[in-house]
């Protein structure tokens, strides 16, 4: 019962602070009107992708919390990334600093290439579940840089 309740507690914070985010920059999403590359997914497609990622990044977390193989460079890592991640979308659509959030998401892209690496040493599963992430940011970076260029 005590595995269960480190999983839901190391899911729910990124999904509930996600959620906190989005709810933030609903008010000044303008995704739809901006102008974008051929290859933009549509606007409905971000919060599925996120929450998804958000729940594998807490399950990552969760194995290597309920198996004690957290540590202080682990966690710096893990909330660093975490907090990066949640202000991107703050500074792209709330403020849209198009540049500056490219800028942003290249130091994302740095610290979750080191969290999967920290995550892989401690356990293989915790380490490959955040592939998709990384996978989803890169794609990320170059749907924000085509942007800021297009706009």
């Amino acid at each position: 019962m005590k595995n269960l309740s480190v999983y839901i507690k190391s899911i729910l914070v990124p999904v509930i602070l996600g959620g906190i985010v989005g709810f933030i920059i609903s008010g000044y999403m303008d995704y739809t009107s901006l102008v974008k590359p051929s290859f933009a997914p549509p606007s409905i497609l971000f919060p599925i992708v996120w929450t998804v990622l958000y729940v594998l990044m807490g399950v990552s977390y969760g194995i290597l919390k309920s198996n004690s193989l957290t540590n202080d460079k682990i966690n710096a890592i893990y909330y660093w990334q975490l907090f990066v991640n949640l202000l991107w979308p703050i500074f792209f659509f709330v403020f849209k600093w198009r540049l500056f959030s490219f800028i942003w998401i290249l130091l994302l892209i740095v610290l979750v290439v080191l969290m999967i690496k920290e995550f892989y040493a401690k356990n293989k599963v915790a380490g490959l579940l955040q592939i998709p992430y990384l996978i989803w940011i890169v794609f990320a970076s170059f749907l924000n840089l085509a942007i800021y260029l297009l706009n």
